[in-house]
């Protein structure tokens, strides 16, 4: 065999000082290139405040053990060894919340790979961990009904939440979703809202049915028209009402309520919609349309948790009958 030159050629010696002296050398330089592509990218502010969030935490676990996250240092063992059997048994990390750090490290690795900050990808092999299925959580009808009770119809931020909680059980849709929705998304003739904040930007219309489109010209008398702000919600000065906004009111009419056991947000009156849907006989494509899932996973779930056929079939085939 001829013996090998010893000189390396001039680009890949550039390349090799651009990894080993570039981003891929300091973890805040690689954060920041990351998350300017993901503004190049056009993200929503939400997937970039997470994917911050994620990695700026993942860097001070790895500091906490006394490693080095620079991402060049990172190997594939750390991330099995130091990241997530770290975050499971040091951390106490709940499945789902280990998968979505995962996500966001895989993602920012990935990036740095393919524009060549680092020489491997640690991720390559890894996946996901294993989620546990648990039961989703959903009102009963007695509790919904004990939660519409307590807004104060004859005050305006009463009518106001009132009418938010019966858009969350009409529609399902997201906390997000709900508090970017403006007047004019209300598409009063053809009995539809347009949802332009969904995630991953996709746009959708959602169906609303006589009772709530009263509902909602009962609310937008009292809302008013003298103020430029075109937010559907609004505060008592006028302004867009927070995402954080709503999620409390709909936690303290909980409380006031005195619901046990069940979790008084957003996202539990999404579930319930689905519950309901799915008894009332929804199909699977329609509530996978109305709810906005990119995958039929999590509507085929509420489909199986809460379809009376399954329990009608099984109260036909019951293995006890035949005891």
């Amino acid at each position: 065999m001829v013996r090998r030159i010893n000189k390396i050629r001039r680009v890949e010696a550039l390349e090799y000082k651009k990894v080993e002296t570039g981003v891929g050398a300091d973890f805040d330089e690689a954060l920041d290139v990351y998350l300017h592509d993901c503004k190049i990218r056009n993200l929503s502010s939400y997937t970039l405040q997470y994917y911050q969030r994620e990695l700026i935490t993942a860097k001070k676990m790895l500091e906490e053990q006394e490693i080095d996250p620079a991402p060049i240092r990172i190997t594939t063992q750390m991330v099995k060894e130091n990241i997530i059997l770290y975050m499971l048994d040091a951390k106490k990390l709940k499945d789902v919340s280990v998968n979505t750090r995962l996500r966001a490290l895989r993602a920012f690795f990935n990036f740095l790979y393919k524009e060549s900050y680092i020489y491997t990808n640690p991720f390559d092999n890894i996946k996901l961990i294993k989620q546990k299925r648990s039961v989703v959580p959903t009102f009963t009808i007695e509790q919904l009904q004990a939660l519409l009770r307590q807004p104060d119809l004859s005050t305006f931020t009463g009518v106001r939440d009132y009418t938010m909680i019966l858009l969350f059980v009409e529609t399902g849709m997201r906390v997000k979703e709900l508090e970017g929705l403006a007047v004019s998304d209300i598409k009063w003739e053809d009995s539809m809202i347009l949802i332009r904040d969904g995630k991953g930007y996709k746009e959708r219309l959602v169906p609303i049915q006589a009772k709530m489109k009263k509902q909602l010209q009962s609310y937008l008398k009292v809302r008013g028209s003298a103020t430029d702000e075109d937010a559907l919600f609004i505060t008592l000065d006028y302004g867009p009402l927070s995402k954080r906004q709503i999620q409390s009111r709909i936690a303290e009419y909980g409380k006031q309520a005195n619901i046990k056991g069940v979790r008084c947000s957003p996202h539990t009156l999404r579930h319930t919609f689905a519950k309901l849907s799915v008894k009332g006989g929804a199909g699977i494509f329609q509530l996978q349309q109305i709810l906005g899932h990119t995958s039929m996973e999590m509507v085929r779930r509420y489909v199986n948790l809460f379809s009376d056929d399954v329990k009608e079939q099984h109260r036909k085939f019951s293995p006890l009958k035949q005891l």
